[in-house]
């Protein structure tokens, strides 16, 4: 049997330290371990990794603290569109929404298409409708609303009129969060959702719905979910390139990590980080900005998260 192992991020748009208040930093970490408890307890009763992705976006689509779901991005007309993407490395099998508008948890949508539309990418109106049918919970688009979010909106159409939309932060424009897993039967999963970036398009796709860009995951390889810029990921088909590196090049995942994104990427000149696991449970989490969001569960079966360069543990889950 092998040993259980889950990896989560809630986004490179990581705030700086001091651009939260106290409550909402611990309000933060608490929605992050508990999304890190769900997967978790998943894989701890010998569930498979599928679920346990699925659980640990879940709890992060809820809380409105990370650019998903509830406390998505909002698109220049001050709406939402939301992107989800899911998938299961013992088959490949994969499902993905984008530009959804009603539905709660994009990511149940997502998987729901993989098992249950004979599609893997379903769009708009079209994907809401099928939740619908299939009974997943619809909410009006401002369900997804929060102050920060309209704050951020405003203050990037306030730079865009002042031709100083380069200064924004990462933090004001965009995020993502997913998880990758790795279960007792030694299968890996991934997932990814977001609400884009600020003040995006509408329309827009990312690289979070891109199965092989934002989302991947191949048993014997890895599971990996991006967060960033995704143009540049969708162009570099990054989390496929992991895969193919360790695949065919023979690289390890973190050797991989790093020529991805200190050789292969750092011409870009965007913000970017991912966490991905191999097929042993080895963990990295790289990134290339201030702070993101992040947690993973250990060998020893102990809970990290942290946002900043340092590092919290949480005990033995």
């Amino acid at each position: 049997m092998t040993i259980p192992a889950l990896a989560l991020h809630g986004g490179c748009g990581a705030p700086a330290p001091e651009a939260l208040g106290v409550a909402d930093w611990e309000a933060l970490h608490r929605d992050l371990a508990a999304a890190l408890h769900a997967g978790h307890a998943v894989l701890r009763r010998g569930g498979p990794a599928l679920d346990a992705v699925e659980a640990a976006v879940v709890v992060l689509e809820d809380s409105p603290h990370f650019n998903a779901g509830h406390g998505a991005a909002l698109c220049e007309d001050g709406r939402h569109e939301l992107d989800a993407s899911i998938m299961n490395g013992a088959d490949l099998a994969a499902g993905a929404v984008c530009t959804v508008r009603r539905t709660r948890n994009p990511v149940r949508l997502a998987r729901a298409v993989m098992e249950r539309s004979g599609c893997v990418l379903l769009a708009g109106d079209a994907a809401d409708a099928f939740a619908q049918r299939i009974g997943l919970d619809s909410v009006p688009n401002r369900h997804f609303t929060t102050p920060r979010r309209v704050q951020a909106l405003a203050q990037l159409k306030a730079l865009a009129q002042r031709g100083g939309i380069g200064r924004a932060s990462e933090a004001e424009r965009h995020g993502t969060v997913g998880a990758a897993a790795l279960d007792a039967e030694g299968h890996l999963a991934a997932a990814t959702s977001t609400g884009g970036y600020n003040n995006k398009p509408v329309g827009r796709v990312g690289d979070s719905p891109i199965i092989g860009a934002g989302t991947y995951a191949r048993d014997g390889v890895c599971a990996i979910s991006c967060t960033g810029m995704g143009e540049v990921f969708v162009r570099h088909v990054v989390a496929h390139e992991l895969a193919a590196r360790m695949r065919h090049g023979g690289a390890t995942l973190e050797a991989a990590s790093r020529a991805l994104m200190e050789e292969e990427l750092a011409g870009e000149d965007v913000g970017m980080g991912w966490v991905a696991l191999d097929a042993s449970g080895q963990v990295v989490a790289p990134f290339n900005t201030l702070g993101m969001a992040r947690g993973w569960v250990d060998a020893e079966g102990r809970g990290w998260i942290g946002v900043h360069r340092e590092m919290s543990c949480l005990g033995r889950l």
